[in-house]
């Protein structure tokens, strides 16, 4: 499933973000020159390119205009001139006559223009015209002041002819622009001399003291290449290593997220898998207190019962089976009060355990000899527990506590909850006869304190028991819980 979206996320991003091809500038010029009063002019190029009547290739030519005043109230020209030698050969920017954008010593007179072709003028045509009359636009553009220009133009070159020029005002110079999309109506086109050898950038007023030239032109951005995509501005977003890294980018989001829906599916299916095996372990629990406590105790009723209806005329064993009977029936309903808490929906909880335990003691020394003092926490977290983990706590504290009320011989016991932070800690003490906890007893208490080291074992925690002969015991239990 990956691989074929991370095939089909690469096959798109190819198919809309490949870059066109490139092919070669053959000399720029990005600084900012001002050109002012510069009839003649002097080259820039450094011999970088030349072309000769005998080409027959196809260049591209491109700069930047910002006219520091109106050619309408100060008429003057201003080029970015082909020369070749000091013979002066297309010139594009501003013509003598034309005062808007329009090239110059072309082959042929524009349909606007109205000088000799001694003179070749041709104005541009612009999508921003020029008003002539309510309604009707002039073709061209005027040039004003601080209204900046961008010019590209193509030469086609026709060995032992004019060759054939394309000029665009203010193309379209966009990621995706073409020569040949972009519109017609900044399109001209028309035939020139355009052999060379040098570019000069040329300025000059009509002359006289009443038109000067104004303040002049500001060329920049200049370029000349074999393909318009060469000046297509690209920006970094646009480019192909770019395109690279969202590809990357995706993929490894896409890679990223599968790989965290199959974790999240697989942990899924883990949980449901332990938690159906916390199930059936809590359910062979239950099904065992059922066979071992109940089944026992009720097996001893019936047997209480028979040997009651057997000795029914001798009032004196009659009395001691029918205590025996009402004891096994009391342990009875305490075993079975015990499942139905382990079973019942909400029991699952810290909460409810310290609420059992104490529910459990009372119950317990409620008629003994003994009185059982607690100290429980006011406010019990809701914190949840494990069956299992929940299940061993009580048995723990209630081999503790049934051992204390069996064996003690004390006046009281005492037991405290507390909890720090996710430790819960039980502390079961009495002031009884105590015993050697290392030695061992005819009266089980051993097989008792293993029960309880086995069960602490089983929830990863710590126990420690303490008691000496003639002063009292003390059974300490600590589990730290996580999550």
């Amino acid at each position: 499933m990956f691989h074929r979206a991370a095939l089909l996320v690469l096959a798109m991003l190819a198919g809309i973000f490949s870059p066109a091809a490139r092919a070669e500038i053959l000399w720029s010029d990005a600084a900012s020159r001002v050109i002012h009063t510069t009839p003649v002019g002097s080259d820039i190029l450094g011999g970088k390119v030349k072309r000769d009547d005998k080409a027959s290739d196809v260049l591209y030519f491109k700069f930047h205009v910002d006219p520091l005043s109106d050619a309408a109230s100060e008429p003057y020209y201003a080029f970015f001139q082909l020369c070749e030698g000091n013979t002066n050969r297309l010139g594009v920017g501003n013509a003598l006559e034309a005062w808007g954008y329009s090239a110059a010593y072309t082959s042929e007179l524009g349909p606007s223009n109205k000088l000799s072709l001694d003179d070749g003028e041709f104005n541009l045509k612009s999508v921003h015209p020029e008003a002539a009359g309510l309604g009707v636009f002039m073709p061209y553009e005027l040039v004003k002041q601080n209204h900046e220009r961008t010019l590209v133009f193509k030469v086609q070159y026709v060995p032992g002819g004019d060759d054939l020029i394309t000029v665009w005002l203010d193309p379209n110079l966009t990621h995706g622009a073409t020569a040949e999309n972009q519109p017609e109506k900044l399109t001209t086109k028309f035939k020139a001399n355009a052999s060379f050898d040098q570019i000069r950038l040329r300025h000059d007023g009509t002359g006289g003291s009443l038109h000067d030239g104004g303040n002049g032109w500001i060329f920049s951005d200049m370029a000349v290449a074999t393909s318009f995509n060469d000046f297509v501005v690209v920006r970094f977003w646009q480019t192909w290593w770019f395109f690279g890294l969202v590809a990357a980018v995706v993929l490894a989001g896409v890679g990223g997220t599968v790989r965290m829906v199959e974790k999240r599916k697989y942990q899924h299916r883990l949980q449901r898998a332990e938690q159906q095996h916390a199930l059936e372990q809590e359910r062979a629990r239950i099904a065992q207190d059922l066979h071992d406590e109940l089944g026992s105790l009720l097996t001893r009723i019936s047997l209480l019962g028979g040997l009651l209806k057997s000795d029914k005329d001798n009032p004196e064993q009659v009395e001691t089976h029918a205590g025996k009977i009402t004891h096994s029936a009391d342990q009875t309903v305490r075993a079975l009060e015990e499942i139905v808490w382990a079973v019942r929906p909400g029991s699952d909880t810290l909460q409810s355990l310290v609420e059992y335990l104490a529910h459990f003691a009372n119950e317990l020394f409620a008629e003994g000899p003994m009185r059982c003092r607690l100290d429980l926490p006011a406010d019990v977290p809701a914190h949840p527990l494990p069956p299992d983990v929940r299940h061993n706590i009580f048995l723990i504290a209630k081999e503790a506590l049934t051992n204390t009320l069996k064996h003690a011989g004390g006046s009281v016991v005492h037991m405290s909850v507390k909890m720090a932070g996710q430790q819960f800690k039980m502390v079961i003490a009495d002031d009884g006869r105590g015993f050697d906890v290392n030695k061992k007893t005819a009266d089980g208490r051993q097989n008792g304190l293993e029960n309880m080291r086995r069960r602490t074992a089983a929830v990863g925690g710590q126990l420690l028991v303490t008691s000496e002969p003639g002063k009292g015991a003390r059974v300490e239990l600590t589990v730290n819980f996580t999550g």
